[in-house]
């Protein structure tokens, strides 16, 4: 098995990679997203998924093919705060953040395998607003769900983590404050959108 990340400026972005991904037959089990609660709770239907998904858990899917989406549900990642998430991976960052395990979510991607240095960039893109959405599929499949994953526009890990460098960043700090995005970048990953 291995795991492909990837971050997105948009839960829009996000929503149709996990859709793309589902319909390619990646397992809802085997999918997980975790977007900033701020960007994403206007536009995600945080409310209805969860009056749907009562009592579902995260990462719990709400009647047949229902998909990972429907088991949406809001939690806190030390670091990023609250989220809006799903899946395997937002079980493993829940359960780190409570003290079971060590690394929180930077450290369950790196386990998963994804480098750490990009888990860093993909940490602090949700952090600023962004959504991460990562799959686990045979080693077969992996370049297959990359392209469909690549279709969505991610972000380039490297240029993204130059960018915040640049800006004083040195690395995902699980410390930090949660960060809520200015208007003024809502409307920048507003205008990112597709459709």
């Amino acid at each position: 098995m291995k795991t492909v990340s990837r971050a997105y400026d948009s839960y829009a972005q996000a929503r149709a990679a996990v859709d793309a991904v589902e319909r390619a037959g990646v397992p809802s089990s085997d999918v997980s997203i975790v977007a900033n609660k701020y960007v994403s709770a206007e536009y995600a239907d945080v409310d209805d998924v969860n009056k749907t998904a009562a009592g579902a858990g995260i990462g719990g899917a709400v009647g047949a093919g229902a998909g990972l989406l429907a088991g949406l549900g809001l939690l806190a990642i030390p670091g990023l705060g609250p989220v809006v998430a799903a899946g395997w991976l937002a079980s493993t960052a829940a359960v780190a953040a409570g003290g079971a395990a060590a690394g929180g979510i930077v450290g369950a991607l790196a386990d998963a395998g994804t480098d750490r240095e990009h888990a860093e960039v993909y940490s602090e893109a949700v952090r600023r607003g962004g959504t991460l959405v990562t799959a686990r599929v045979p080693d077969k499949d992996a370049a297959h769900i990359e392209a469909i994953l690549a279709a969505s526009r991610p972000i380039d890990p490297v240029a993204r983590g130059a960018e915040y460098r640049a800006a004083g960043w040195k690395s995902f700090d699980p410390k930090a404050p949660p960060y809520r995005p200015s208007q003024a970048e809502i409307d920048r990953m507003r205008a990112n959108w597709p459709g």
